[in-house]
């Protein structure tokens, strides 16, 4: 099994820092699992990984992203769930309040820096 997430600033059916199963992918082309439906992506866009998340993606607040929570520079998203959570200063460690899991936040990650 692998995971592939969007590795481009750019509105489409993946949210930003969200992990997704990857369910097929040649060269131009790939599916990803997005709440039990395929949905096509350009191969280009995707970072793919052969291990599932395991840390809070800290991502820098999108230009043109309305539903982007909070008014902080940066947000986080949850490595099992894909929920987005403002984030107020610099935890290390956070609990998601939609899965109940605590995982480690990123800061060392340059996620679409």
């Amino acid at each position: 099994m692998a995971w592939a997430r969007l590795q481009a600033d750019l509105n489409c059916n993946l949210r930003r820092g969200a992990w997704y199963r990857l369910i097929k992918a040649d060269n131009l082309a790939a599916l990803v699992d997005v709440r039990g439906k395929p949905v096509p992506v350009m191969r280009a866009l995707l970072q793919v990984s052969s291990t599932p998340p395991r840390k809070w993606t800290v991502v820098p607040r999108p230009r043109n992203a309305p539903r982007a929570p909070g008014s902080e520079a940066h947000y986080a998203v949850c490595p099992a769930c894909r929920e987005r959570v403002s984030l107020k200063g610099r935890p290390s460690r956070m609990l998601c309040v939609r899965c109940s899991v605590e995982y480690t936040v990123d800061w060392d990650e340059r996620y679409l820096a």
